[in-house]
């Protein structure tokens, strides 16, 4: 078990982290998912997709605060059917947020320490099912 001290500096970036993926989370809970599948965040005032206006085609990143709202809600298929990766990275922010703020709070990683090398593969594969499921979803009508 790898579970070194975490330096003070090093024990406020991983609050933030924590605390950030919280506030995602509480804001995801507290939204109600858009049926068309996608246009979420429209209600926290942004913008709609510009290429999904210019082209009629869903970006990579369409329907994430959507999956999210529906994941958090226990609709994990209506989730998938949003975007899969973002449904991936909302079930990794629930396993994260608790391993970040105790590891913080006690000052040494929780079980394990995360290494780079792991961090990179595991976002690198999210990012590829992403980009797959992109495709995905603008194939079919």
């Amino acid at each position: 078990m790898d579970n070194p001290v975490i330096s003070p500096g090093g024990r406020i970036l991983v609050a933030s982290l924590g605390l950030g993926a919280l506030l995602l989370l509480v804001t995801a809970w507290n939204l109600p998912p858009d049926p068309r599948g996608f246009g979420t965040h429209e209600q926290l005032g942004l913008a709609p997709c510009t290429f999904y206006r210019i082209t009629g085609r869903l970006c990579p990143t369409c329907g994430a605060t959507t999956a999210w709202a529906f994941a958090l809600r226990g609709e994990i298929a209506r989730a998938m059917a949003c975007n899969l990766a973002a449904t991936i990275f909302c079930g990794a922010a629930i396993v994260a947020v608790p391993w970040l703020i105790l590891s913080a709070v006690l000052g040494r990683w929780l079980y394990a320490r995360p290494t780079w090398r792991v961090v990179l593969v595991v976002t690198g594969a999210v990012l590829l099912v992403g980009l797959l499921d992109c495709l995905r979803r603008n194939a079919l009508p």
